[in-house]
């Protein structure tokens, strides 16, 4: 029986003083601001009128982020009335050409459609959308005179090349908005999932727009007046997430009874309540990187409601001061909390779960898909739909273990819940350095036993067939069987080739390898120890794969030399040699160094094997651990 953590009901999510900041502090001063004193006829933005209202301390070393805000207050609104109020194509015709340098203009048009709607949910996504893409379009800003991005915004946003681009004063405006935890902060706010939707207002949103549209027109500035090129870095292509589809496509079917879940589920906050639905209507009309971004976005927010309550921290619950760090997927998921406990979630969700969130959050080979979303990585159109899918489905059975268990067997009932139940309880990770390694070695092995399928002219069949019975070759064969025979000790019993008594035949090997690499392997907070012995295990794998691909292409051209009779007498034999031999005649600028380069990984794997903590003596036990 699944537990059902309740609580009591919550209404914000935002600390006293978070909420403060964003939700009152920009509506204390009321006065009327006259737009054409921030942006002209012809849309040039005005930023003294923005700047003149920051506000520093008195030694001028710091911003007074809460005055400055008070501040804006009136410039924001009056920036969401003229940009909210603008006719149907004068904001492409006014403001387009300067908004060409995020690299995705096409989004500000949606963004105006949001503005205009009044629905909070999609200005919330909006403005993370907006955010990404800004500092994204602001990382590529940074390379025309810096090497090395800076990850997170906050220190993009505090770079003396931006500063030297822009300006100071312009910096810190955005500083104020999205760069510090002491100002409104909404870029992570949101991203986090601490905002419900009627928490942010929208003037702040269309402040962010016109801010983005002054940039522009500062950029084209310095870049007439040095000579630059502004060049966008490309996107990432998530291409690791068709080995992570292990759920169908979510059927109409499905999404009838998720809609009915989504309202009994403790899991979903009622105030965050309208995000979930939203996504849902997103995926039905084709937008997954939007359904996507919403349903990470409160996972992260379902997800730290359980850890504040297994955990018994309430107070984790909400967003952090600007002296504390906010509870975010990185501490939600790891083994212990800050204080050295034990995290109650991991025990709690259980390994199927945790396995799911590392391979899409957590895992560098994974796709990553909170980071690559949230700093712009990758291009919205182009998101697959199979994420979407499989981000869905799995929230849908995460939903499902925070329902009434009179509730539960009902929707058990339904043909299309169950199947998505098994699969999500027996998920296995696909991203894990060990899931890899296998993914590896089943490659080679595959590679491998192409070799004797590479064609032969029929001449070098019959010479080949005289040739038979080499010394070399016998001992070679005899080290190999020798090898099969000590894998086969530790292949599980039901697969196990019982009827053969002697020596395993080649044509089973394969089906040994495959049998090898499906026993279970824990992986989840796998010690540091047994991740170095992966790496260096991976270093060597990938040494064979490319000792593979290189004895077929020198197979192949040798073969096409024999037929158009190129090959001397003394080539030929060495041929013949290479197809019984082939490791012999493999070419890595000089075999004296690929042997050393093995020689240094097998080395180097022994030294970690005699300190790391095992059991036993044998090393096909060492991915064995608790």
């Amino acid at each position: 029986m699944w537990e059902i953590l309740i609580g009591e009901p919550v209404a914000t999510c935002l600390s006293p003083s978070v909420y403060d900041m964003i939700c009152k502090l920009g509506f204390e001063v009321r006065e009327n601001c006259d737009i054409s004193s921030i942006v002209t006829q012809n849309g040039d933005v005005c930023w003294k009128k923005i700047t003149d209202c920051m506000v520093y301390t008195e030694s001028a070393q710091d911003l007074d982020h809460r005055e400055s805000v008070r501040l804006l207050g009136p410039v924001c609104q009056a920036v969401h009335l003229h940009l909210s109020s603008l006719p149907e194509g004068q904001f492409e015709m006014q403001y387009a050409p300067a908004l060409q340098w995020t690299g995705v203009p096409e989004l500000f048009p949606e963004i105006l459609d949001a503005l205009r709607s009044l629905e909070s949910p999609s200005i919330s996504l909006s403005l993370m959308k907006l955010t990404s893409c800004l500092e994204r379009a602001l990382g590529d800003v940074y390379l025309l005179i810096g090497k090395d991005c800076p990850f997170l915004l906050r220190d993009l946003l505090a770079s003396e090349e931006l500063a030297q681009v822009f300006g100071q004063s312009v910096m810190d405006v955005l500083k104020v908005f999205v760069g510090s935890p002491r100002g409104l902060n909404l870029r992570n706010v949101l991203w986090h999932g601490f905002a419900a939707p009627q928490e942010v207002p929208p003037k702040y949103c269309s402040m962010l727009v016109l801010l983005t549209v002054g940039l522009g027109q500062l950029l084209k500035g310095y870049l007439q007046q040095t000579n630059f090129t502004l060049a966008h870095r490309p996107f990432v292509t998530l291409t690791s997430i068709e080995d992570l589809i292990i759920f169908p496509d979510v059927t109409t079917e499905v999404l009838s009874v998720l809609e009915e879940v989504m309202k009994k589920s403790t899991f979903i906050l009622k105030v965050m309540l309208p995000y979930w639905e939203v996504a849902l209507t997103k995926l039905k009309s084709h937008r997954f990187a939007d359904c996507a971004i919403l349903l990470l976005v409160q996972l992260e927010t379902g997800l730290r409601k359980v850890f504040a309550e297994v955990n018994e921290c309430p107070k984790r619950l909400l967003t952090a001061e600007s002296t504390a760090l906010y509870t975010t997927f990185d501490e939600i998921l790891a083994k212990h909390l800050i204080d050295g406990k034990i995290n109650q979630l991991p025990v709690f969700l259980g390994e199927p779960a945790m396995e799911f969130l590392w391979d899409f959050l957590n895992h560098q080979e994974g796709p990553r898909l909170r980071d690559r979303l949230s700093h712009g990585e990758v291009s919205l159109p182009e998101f697959p739909k199979a994420a979407a899918n499989q981000l869905l489905a799995f929230s849908f059975v995460l939903l499902l273990r925070f329902i009434d268990e009179d509730l539960l067997s009902v929707f058990k009932e339904e043909a299309a819940v169950r199947p998505l139940m098994s699969l999500a309880a027996a998920y296995v990770s696909r991203c894990h350095p060990a899931s890899q390694l296998q993914k590896q070695v089943l490659s080679c092995g595959g590679s491998i036993g192409a070799w004797p399928l590479l064609p032969l002219p029929e001449e070098a069949k019959r010479e080949a067939v005289r040739s038979e019975g080499d010394s070399e070759t016998d001992a070679c064969s005899s080290l190999i069987t020798e090898i099969v025979a000590e894998l086969c000790c530790h292949v599980p019993e039901t697969h196990r080739t019982a009827h053969l008594s002697g020596p395993l035949p080649p044509e089973e090997w394969p089906r040994l390898l495959h049998a090898l690499c499906s026993i279970p392997v824990r992986t989840l907070f796998c010690p540091r120890a047994v991740l170095e012995v992966l790496a260096v295990l991976r270093r060597v794998s990938s040494h064979c794969r490319r000792v593979c691909d290189q004895v077929a292409a020198c197979v192949q051209l040798r073969r096409r030399q024999w037929e158009d009779r190129s090959l001397r007498s003394r080539q030929r034999r060495n041929y013949l040699r290479l197809v019984r031999r082939p490791s012999e005649f493999l070419d890595f600028k000089g075999n004296s160094r690929f042997t050393r380069q093995c020689w240094h990984c097998v080395s180097r794997m022994l030294c970690i094997l005699t300190k790391a903590p095992y059991k036993g003596d044998k090393h096909l036990d060492l991915l064995s651990f608790n």
